[in-house]
């Protein structure tokens, strides 16, 4: 297995372990995809994905469809992505992907959090290389031989696939996210959820003390309601 699968494990039990927080985080997928290719599931692939992800973590559909209507109102404010650098104490380095629609506060709260746990805050570019970009789709695996798979979705840029409880994964370089949906929809299987990772190239293993150290300014990072994932490369 590789690195995706070592990733995605160690992650798994702390992606949207709130509910609450995953319902708001989709909200704003919601609204961004809307206001870049408008409401209609059909026409608008990357809508399509946030409401698979809506799903996959039991969002009511009368949530999701008050999401899209309340999107398409004009008078609904847009939410702009902005991608913060830095380092944790002890050099982990972190990732912070936000959605705001006040890119002031969110830079005041964000480095607040940086300067009350001993970390800084970097500059674009400083943290980014270290992370490979990548996107991910879970589907459901029935009647689907994953290693046959594997060697079909090479050709749409797939890297890594592989099986567990939850289904057939497929990892790729972000870029070959649209081309693998369109693949993956043109044959009718079902997917279940996707979205998008930033997985470290090196993890730094810490010992008890330092972890603590880490958690505490991860914590209070994904704590705030602007953020929709943070990534590092400590060792877990």
């Amino acid at each position: 297995m590789g690195r995706a699968f070592e990733f995605r494990k160690a992650r798994k039990m702390k992606r949207w372990a709130a509910m609450s927080k995953a319902f708001t985080r989709i909200g704003k997928d919601i609204v961004m995809a809307v206001k870049e290719g408008g409401p209609d599931p059909d026409a608008n692939s990357k809508l399509r994905a946030v409401i698979q992800n809506a799903k996959s973590v039991n969002m009511p559909k009368d949530n999701i469809e008050r999401a899209i209507k309340r999107a398409s109102d004009k008078n609904q404010g847009d939410y702009k992505e902005v991608l913060f650098e830095g380092y944790a104490p002890h050099g982990i380095a972190i990732l912070i992907e936000t959605a705001t629609d006040n890119n002031t506060r969110t830079v005041a709260n964000i480095r607040s959090y940086f300067n009350k746990c001993n970390g800084s805050l970097g500059t674009s570019g400083s943290v980014e290389f270290m992370f490979d970009h990548t996107c991910n789709f879970t589907i459901n695996g029935e009647g689907i031989d994953p290693e046959e798979l594997e060697l079909e979705m090479i050709d749409f840029g797939a890297e890594e696939v592989f099986v567990d409880e939850d289904g057939i994964h497929i990892y790729a370089p972000f870029e070959n996210f649209g081309a693998i949906q369109k693949e993956l929809e043109s044959r009718e299987i079902e997917i279940v959820s996707s979205g998008f990772d930033r997985i470290p190239q090196v993890t730094k293993e810490l010992n008890e003390e330092e972890v603590a150290d880490v958690e505490k300014l991860l914590e209070k990072i994904e704590e705030d309601d602007d953020v929709q994932n943070v990534f590092h490369s400590m060792k877990e």
